[in-house]
């Protein structure tokens, strides 16, 4: 497991998979990179580089806590990027992770190639995801038998009545089916989270949403966004808003996707997501259109 130095001293850690073109991966959480996998097998098409975000994974555990805080952890991305003579690299963000990517936008531009965010957060730059869309959002799933449970625990949460059994309830809306594989990557998820880390990485001070969009308006290089069509952390209708904030982004809606699309449909995932990253278009034929879906949450 090769390592690298922060620039405070702390020693990082970060995974090799597959060959090609390197793609530096950035996990969501903030928790370590592990439930990243190889991405559903985009390890076939290229190099990932997957980074244990300080204090998560094998990372060591950082001497000043307040490291934690997300717009501190662009210096752990720029220290990968030295450490491995990247030039410009392409980058991949999952989740809380493009929290991490836009902050790195916003400081280091000129060394990104290209932007992939998947399913991602929203708190760097300041928008609003409503309790009626993410309700909207989870009537995608009205026919499964587990949604009269996640479904009644999730209007809990929006009415600000959530309990820990409520948040529990709706872990089945995060994936496309909730079968036993799917069980068992949110309990190994759960297991890995550090609320010590959770809090810090969004502590005040953390963002500056107003900065952000301004830096991302003026982001030259192609970006990718990429949503899940069942997915309430990050809704279609939300993720089409993120992606006016580029100048040159793209929005793909998987369809019956949640929060972790690769494991979903990993052929369609790679499929498109290697289309982005090499030098071909990604096409989507009219059988897989994605107009369709992004207008039924909208």
């Amino acid at each position: 497991m090769p390592t690298f130095s922060a620039h405070d001293g702390t020693k990082l850690a970060y995974h090799v998979f597959g060959d090609g073109p390197p793609v530096v991966c950035l996990p969501g959480g903030p928790t370590d990179s592990a439930y990243l996998g190889d991405l559903g097998g985009l390890s076939s098409h290229r190099q990932l580089i997957r980074l244990d975000l300080r204090g998560t994974g094998e990372s060591a555990t950082p001497e000043d806590t307040a490291s934690y805080r997300c717009d501190r952890l662009v210096d752990d991305v720029e220290a990968l990027r030295e450490h491995l003579g990247l030039d410009r690299m392409d980058l991949l963000a999952h989740c809380a992770g493009a929290n991490l990517a836009a902050l790195y936008v916003n400081r280091h531009p000129e060394n990104i190639n290209k932007l992939a965010l998947i399913t991602p957060s929203v708190r760097a730059v300041g928008l609003t995801i409503t309790g009626d869309l993410r309700l909207k959002t989870a009537q995608l799933r009205r026919n499964e038998p587990w949604f009269p449970e996640a479904f009644a625990a999730l209007e809990e949460i929006v009415a600000g009545k959530a309990t820990a059994d409520s948040w529990n309830a709706i872990a089945p809306f995060s994936y496309g089916r909730w079968d036993e594989a799917a069980q068992a990557h949110q309990a190994a998820g759960d297991e890995r989270m550090n609320p010590e880390i959770v809090a810090a990485f969004g502590a005040e001070g953390a963002f500056t949403p107003d900065a952000t969009r301004t830096a991302l308006a003026r982001f030259a290089p192609p970006v990718l966004l990429l949503a899940g069509e069942a997915d309430l952390g990050a809704p279609p209708h939300t993720m089409a808003e993120f992606a006016d904030l580029f100048p040159n982004a793209e929005l793909v809606v998987q369809l019956g996707a949640g929060h972790y699309p690769w494991l979903d449909d990993a052929d369609w995932f790679v499929a498109t997501t290697t289309a982005f990253l090499g030098h071909t278009p990604v096409v989507i034929t009219p059988a897989d259109s994605r107009g369709s879906a992004l207008d039924e949450t909208t």
